[in-house]
């Protein structure tokens, strides 16, 4: 009787010192990842910002640039209207697969060892696109730059939100997407400079397409010289001196090194992704990422034709410096009006009011358009604008920050990845689509269309997405679930 209760008493002591040891551990990991948290908003953030923001100038000016390239080459090359879709298109849809490659290679390599890749494909493909002599070769250039473009996604916004801190997160990913207001403004001003210059129109378009390698190659080096997240470090590497080397470049101050890593590390397989809770997050950041991009893309790509339906008669400079005026006024303000309001409205609340608000709008085009375009230039204008205040104040910004919060650590790339490239196939089916929607449907059948993709927007989001705002990553992803704990050996 003496040895059953000898071997049960030394079970429960070997019960109480593993869970003491995994508590203590968690404790550690805690107190690691508050100083990320707690800090304020410092020069670490901005450049971070900086380097990550000026890929999403370049994707928004890449992406956007093409509906000005298309409209300039279709007379020289005789493009017909499938070569029209699908040069419009093709750099969504490897965009997609790009978003996959990045976000998962990101949980396996880490963010830094791939980090600054995206940017240097999307220089190469920038150029080779300027150099290209047919169609195929515009179109294989597209192919790839799109690769880039989408990588872009999951890995700058994941940089920019574990480097940020619990109260400014929504505000600081949101900035670094901000970027890609500038460069939509950016397209239409370039392309109204070269324009206006009499450059011909067969060389115009090479520049156009060339210059998308600037500000690309500008940031390659400090990308390429970020250290790796202390999130990653820690959770996932289980390398607790880089995380503290992390802890230390942002906070300004020596963090000391904490016990073994490896024992602070998530467990997970990347088939958790696809269970619950996460699953159900998947399916409220790909499904709304996906429908805003189909409804955001195709109207947007295809500006040229939406406006030669409202504005027949307009020249194709006039088009561009319309398009110009929509972009400064109603859509880059609201993104950065978005980012200073994502921390105290939070981010469920701006896209459901987003979705709704572009819903509406797009109603009120189709209605208009059914009666003979009732509304006239100048209206039609303001509520076409309106559509891009309600999407820059709302699923643009959100369906992107909202993918690299709420996903354990060790599986947030591949979130992500899904995520942005479940956008990029929407976005590839509406310009896709979009052209020969005008054509059969006309422009009260697109827009009735894109109305009711925004309202399933609401619902899903309403449905399947949880409220992030001043919660920490750790708690908002659940990672205590995932947390590696030692086995408690059975004294026999």
């Amino acid at each position: 009787m003496n040895r059953v209760t000898s071997i049960t008493k030394t079970k429960i002591e070997a019960v109480e010192k593993t869970v003491n040891l995994n508590s203590e551990r968690q404790k550690i990991r805690k107190e690691l990842l508050s100083r990320v948290d707690d800090i304020g908003v410092v020069k670490h953030h901005v450049k971070t910002m900086f380097t990550s923001g000026m890929g999403f100038f370049t994707d928004a000016y890449d992406l956007f640039i093409i509906g000005v390239v298309i409209a300039l080459l279709t007379p020289i090359w005789h493009l017909t209207p499938y070569e029209v879709a699908l040069l419009g298109s093709t750099s969504l849809i490897s965009a997609a697969l790009g978003a996959f490659i990045f976000g998962k290679a990101a949980d396996i390599f880490g963010r830094k060892a791939i980090y600054g890749i995206e940017v240097i494909i999307l220089t190469i493909a920038a150029i080779g696109s300027a150099f290209s002599q047919n169609i195929i070769q515009l179109i294989i250039w597209r192919f790839i730059l799109g690769i880039g473009i989408g990588g872009d996604y999951p890995i700058s916004a994941i940089m920019m939100s574990e480097y940020a801190n619990r109260k400014d997160r929504g505000k600081l990913v949101s900035l670094v997407f901000s970027f890609q207001g500038l460069g939509m403004i950016a397209g239409p001003l370039v392309a109204i400079l070269i324009l206006s210059l009499g450059i011909p129109h067969v060389l115009a378009w090479r520049i156009l397409l060339a210059l998308g390698a600037i500000p690309a190659a500008s940031v390659i080096y400090l990308r390429r010289m970020i250290k790796e997240t202390p999130h990653f470090s820690l959770s996932v590497a289980g390398d607790a001196s880089a995380a503290a080397a992390a802890i230390s470049d942002i906070t300004g101050s020596q963090a000391a090194v904490k016990p073994n890593g490896n024992s602070l590390k998530l467990k997970t397989k990347w088939t958790d992704l696809f269970k619950y809770p996460n699953n159900i997050k998947l399916l409220g950041t790909a499904g709304c990422w996906f429908l805003l991009d189909w409804a955001f893309y195709g109207n947007s790509i295809s500006w040229p034709l939406v406006m030669k339906s409202f504005l027949p008669h307009a020249t194709f400079l006039q088009g561009l410096i319309a398009s110009a005026i929509v972009f400064a006024i109603f859509a880059a303000p609201f993104y950065f009006a978005a980012a200073f309001a994502m921390d105290r409205l939070g981010r469920k609340t701006i896209q459901v009011a987003g979705f709704i608000g572009m819903g509406t709008a797009y109603l009120i085009i189709s209605l208009t358009a059914q009666f003979d375009f009732v509304l006239g230039a100048s209206a039609f204008l303001l509520v076409f604008g309106m559509s891009y205040v309600f999407t820059e104040f709302g699923p643009n910004t959100t369906t992107f920050v909202y993918p690299s919060e709420i996903f354990p650590t060790s599986l947030r790339g591949f979130g992500d990845g899904i995520s942005a490239g479940a956008g990029k196939i929407g976005a590839f089916l509406g310009t896709f689509l979009f052209p020969f929607l005008i054509a059969d449907v006309k422009i009260q059948g697109t827009f009735a269309i894109l109305a009711v993709i925004s309202i399933l927007g609401a619902f899903l989001t309403l449905v399947c997405l949880p409220e992030p705002k001043n919660i920490s990553l750790s708690e908002v992803s659940d990672e205590s679930r995932y947390l590696a704990n030692d086995p408690i050996e059975m004294v026999s």
